[in-house]
């Protein structure tokens, strides 16, 4: 189909400034009831509804199979009444068993058509879904994603997207055709014998009533299901990623048995879903039958007394046959849809989740050339509204400068560059780029001028040289291995079987700890950008290499701001100045030997790194500004 026939999705997007309330884990605001089934169908219906020209032709294409498939039987009674009649010819017969072939076959054509547009509509919305949902990804801040296991996000992009796309296709596709030829079945059903269709529409209501009862109870087992599927994706991603923890510190029991558990939990409730759903079918089929059998006697009545043909009776037979199977098979939907609108459920759930503040009207572009002079005033953030992390933290970073920043766990180090990253957005106070706020630049131009290297490393399934160009998919080979040079990087590639066509995969498993953050480091080498952020970026890294790189890096760093988050000795204390942090606040700041002169809590860090008290250092010459705790 064309791009003008993809249907449209319904989002919700709430900015994580303007949602009010506080979020559950999940995203959701507490307090706030959950998304009803029915909602989810309004949502899944209006994605239909924007290709009305798509929908109106396949309206039109199942009437025309159902027009076709009700006159069947019909015709064919006529052709039993001619055969039972006094004037009957072998010519006049197969004339009419040839109009009752090509009333089927037109009737089959027009629903292989109906199908294959269905198909097609289903299809797009599941692409324009799983679009929208990696759309979404980018857009929720980083604090969303602190609080989602993974292998849940997974399952609800994956497995709920797939469920819910199969059902609704196979539902789709059929259930227009089926209540249409119920229609169409009634009608003519009434027009050969009002009787025998008022016991017809009986079994009808009978069945029609036990489907809905039945359906209903197995919506809410339906949506368990996919809840516990998503618990224990998380579990086996969770075993999956941790699976040389789990070897070394013995743990290989404990978790088959958490496994265990909670494959019994899914197990469990996909069978109280099925229980509810596998009753629809055998109970549409019992009714449809004793129908046949009041049909059946009734009709032989009416023979009898001559108020009903023989091919009458033939018609009518075939006809509550006919309208038994869509009857069946829209019981068989109503489990589908359940299952569907539980999945759809969870997928609108992840499309509603808190977005990022959008970038506004007045977003200004970052003055070129950036000269990476940043200024950090009164700023306050918190992760939790009432458990308060940075409450006034004012620094300053000038342009070719490097600030190690320091500090125990939990003091804040790794936030401090998230927030000028804008990761994630302050409560208060502002942080300047050049003197610009750096709100009032697009995330994109900001995080431009920033290079980054974390300590946790991260390589893409690709070549080398991939990997290595990931932030400048433009730079040629040779820029490449210039950067790959410097960061000592070239010396492993060449060892490798294709250099830099290798192709790494599985985070780059084939590589050890520390060629993957060299790996890492050279691609933030190659970015060039103006500031640079290490955050522990020479944590798996042996001495000799990390003295190599301290050395390409101060060759970096001319006319560069450097953002330093390390806790070696032998990184920091060449820094041109030293942020101690401590309880989300900056406690000291100087130059290493001022720092340890000062004997506050960077003495007493370097003091613990080194297992001993440090020697005395003489007092500095220049006053040093410290800040009470």
């Amino acid at each position: 189909m064309t791009a003008a026939a993809e249907p449209k999705l319904e989002t919700v997007s709430r900015t994580q400034d303007s949602a009010p309330g506080p979020r559950t884990p999940g995203g959701s605001i507490v307090g706030e009831k959950p998304k009803a089934a029915r909602d989810a169908a309004r949502r899944v219906w209006t994605a239909f509804g924007s290709n009305r020209k798509i929908l109106i032709v396949t309206l039109l294409l199942s009437v025309g199979s159902v027009i076709g498939s009700t006159l069947g039987p019909w015709q064919l009674g006529l052709a039993t009444d001619l055969l039972v009649s006094d004037g009957y010819t072998w010519s006049a017969l197969m004339r009419q068993l040839l109009v009752v072939a090509a009333i089927y076959l037109v009737a089959s054509g027009l629903n292989f058509v109906q199908a294959w547009l269905i198909n097609d509509l289903v299809q797009n919305m599941g692409r324009d879904l799983r679009e929208a949902a990696q759309a979404k990804l980018s857009r929720v801040p980083l604090k969303w994603f602190d609080a989602q296991p993974r292998g849940e996000v997974l399952s609800r992009f994956t497995n709920d997207i797939d469920n819910m796309i199969q059902n609704l296709q196979q539902v789709a596709s059929q259930a227009m055709l089926m209540l249409m030829t119920i229609v169409g079945v009634l009608a003519m059903m009434l027009w050969l014998s009002v009787p025998l269709a008022a016991a017809a529409l009986v079994a009808i209501g009978v069945s029609l009533g036990a489907t809905r009862l039945l359906s209903h109870a197995a919506q809410p087992k339906y949506a368990e299901q996919w809840r516990e599927t998503g618990h224990l994706n998380a579990l086996v991603e969770e075993t999956f990623t941790g699976q040389t923890l789990i070897r070394v510190f013995g743990a290989r029991d404990r978790v088959d048995q958490q496994f265990a558990e909670k494959n019994s939990t899914l197990t469990a409730a996909s069978m109280r879903a099925q229980i509810f759903a596998s009753l629809i079918q055998p109970t549409t089929m019992f009714v449809n039958n004793v129908a046949y059998i009041v049909v059946v006697v009734f009709g032989a009545l009416q023979v009898l007394s001559g108020a009903l043909s023989l091919g009458g009776v033939q018609a009518f037979i075939q006809y509550i046959r006919q309208i038994g199977q869509p009857i069946s098979q829209l019981g068989s939907m109503a489990a589908q849809v359940q299952s569907a609108l539980a999945s759809a459920e969870r997928v609108f759930e992840l499309l509603d989740a808190p977005e990022l503040s959008t970038d506004t009207e007045v977003t200004t572009h970052p003055s070129l050339p950036v000269t990476g002079d940043v200024r950090f005033e009164h700023v306050g953030f918190r992760y939790i509204p009432d458990q308060p992390l940075f409450e006034d933290v004012s620094l300053e970073a000038k342009p070719g400068q490097m600030l190690a920043i320091v500090g125990p766990t939990g003091a804040g180090k790794t936030t401090l560059v998230n927030l000028l990253i804008r990761f994630y957005e302050i409560d208060s106070g502002t942080i300047r780029l050049d003197g610009e706020d750096i709100a009032t630049l697009s995330r994109k131009d900001l995080r431009r001028a920033m290079a980054m290297v974390l300590q946790d490393t991260w390589l893409f399934t690709g070549t080398v040289h991939d990997n290595i160009a990931y932030g400048r998919p433009d730079a040629t080979r040779a820029q490449v291995i210039a950067a790959a040079k410097r960061c000592h990087v070239d010396d492993f590639v060449r060892t490798l079987s294709d250099g830099y066509d290798t192709v790494l995969e599985n985070g780059g498993g084939s590589l050890s700890q520390g060629q993957r953050q060299l790996t890492t480091i050279a691609r933030a080498f190659l970015l060039d950008a103006p500031i640079l952020i290490l955050d522990e970026a020479t944590s798996s890294v042996d001495t000799r290499t990390e003295l190599q790189i301290q050395t390409a890096m101060a060759d970096l760093r001319e006319g560069r701001t450097s953002f330093v988050i390390a806790h070696r000795l032998s990184t920091i204390r060449d820094a041109d100045m030293i942020i101690y942090m401590e309880s989300g606040n900056v406690r000291e700041t100087g130059t290493h030997d001022q720092l340890m002169a000062l004997r506050g809590g960077y003495w007493q860090l370097q003091s613990g790194a080194q297992g001993r008290p440090p020697r005395d250092i003489p007092e500095p010459r220049n006053t040093l500004e410290r800040t009470a705790p």
